[in-house]
């Protein structure tokens, strides 16, 4: 049996290796490394893959909030709502253009912002809210979208988790996380289902005045080379990462499908255990799976994150501190207790390998010693 890894980019690399050295060549051949023709060509394949007007592609998923917030023209002092129980990059680029970071509760079931918590942080200084679709399932974007059209706020999406989850509204129809709120914002970090070998990002959006002011604020505020209309930044998409990202966005409906066969094993194989619940698929959400993330609600959750790394099976906790505890968001506005679902998250969370190109051996391997533990007990 091979070596078990969290997220195996080896393997999958070595499933497509053909066509990304051919297209890594390519560019190394034409020494377009900057703004080269792939960045382009991906962007269109990327709007077309998700029905979105625009694709604006960034130098990474920080920099892509980042960017959406400043396109907006947030002030110093404006107030932008988030969950507590998400990684710190959401948070992180509020508080770093001057805004106010308001953080909420989550849902116990999905992860995701609970909508009442939402409307009931808002204020006169709200400007935003910014779902984070976790894990690779959907905020359920219906009822925040009646929320921010009834106070007149923005909705930026953090998909950076989710790329190619689909959301199905009361009516029927369908969007992919990240084209539902004013702006959606992701990542291609290496181990995101669409994963590129270094550093990257886009912004999604169906409004050409935001597109317009997002690609002139990556380009260092300028339209026309050297005229600077407004303060910028230097966000690009290396053309060898957006060339790798065109070919593994051909394969992304296959890694997504691949993510959910996966999940659906370890469904099964952990649903007769009562210590241990399994993800929820909400109704109106495609889960991806990005991570598979189980609650241990009747056994020590560290304590078997350990026996399983000693069986050479590595597991993760996402994330073992929510936002309101962190030192760096220390703020006499929350204190331990006020988020009761995102602290009893963080301390019953635990992810297990999950990736496209697991091997039936591994697998196994994985299930039976969470079964043995727990039958252990």
């Amino acid at each position: 049996m091979n070596k078990i890894q969290m997220v195996d980019l080896k393997a999958q690399y070595n499933q497509i290796k053909s066509d990304v050295d051919t297209a890594i060549q390519e560019v190394i051949d034409k020494t377009a490394f900057i703004n080269g023709p792939d960045v382009g060509a991906f962007a269109e394949e990327l709007q077309k893959y998700l029905d979105v007007k625009h694709v604006i592609p960034c130098a990474n998923g920080t920099d892509a909030l980042q960017i959406a917030m400043m396109a907006l023209g947030f002030k110093p002092g404006d107030e932008v709502i988030t969950a507590s129980f998400t990684y710190v990059a959401t948070a992180e680029v509020i508080a770093l253009l001057g805004l106010v970071p308001v953080l909420v509760d989550v849902h116990p079931d999905t992860f995701n912002l609970d909508i009442r918590a939402v409307e009931a942080a808002i204020t006169d200084k709200t400007v935003a809210i910014v779902p984070v679709h976790l894990f690779g399932q959907c905020a359920h974007m219906e009822p925040l979208m009646a929320v921010a059209n009834k106070h007149g706020l923005h909705v930026i999406e953090d998909t950076a988790q989710a790329l190619g989850s689909q959301y199905t509204f009361s009516d029927g129809r369908k969007a992919f996380a990240g084209t539902m709120g004013s702006i959606g914002a992701t990542s291609f970090f290496p181990s995101k289902n669409l994963g590129c070998y270094g550093d990257g990002g886009a912004l999604f959006t169906n409004n050409d005045e935001y597109a317009a002011a997002m690609r002139m604020i990556a380009n260092h505020g300028q339209r026309v080379r050297y005229y600077h209309d407004s303060i910028g930044v230097n966000s690009r998409l290396d053309t060898i990462q957006a060339a790798i990202l065109r070919i593994k966005l051909r394969h992304l409906d296959a890694y997504s499908s691949a993510r959910r066969s996966l999940a659906d094993a370890y469904d099964r194989a952990f649903a007769e255990f009562s210590q241990l619940i399994t993800p929820f698929r909400s109704p109106f959400s495609v889960h991806v799976f990005h991570q598979y993330t189980l609650r241990c609600t009747g056994v020590s959750r560290d304590i078997l994150k350990e026996h399983l790394e000693s069986k050479g099976i590595p597991a993760m906790i996402y994330y073992p501190v929510p936002l309101h505890m962190q030192k760096a968001y220390t703020d006499p506005r929350y204190k331990q207790g006020d988020f009761p679902v995102t602290e009893m998250l963080c301390a019953q969370v635990l992810s297990l390998p999950m990736h496209t190109e697991m091997q039936e051996d591994q697998l196994q391997h994985i299930i039976n010693t969470v079964k043995d533990f727990l039958n252990s007990l």
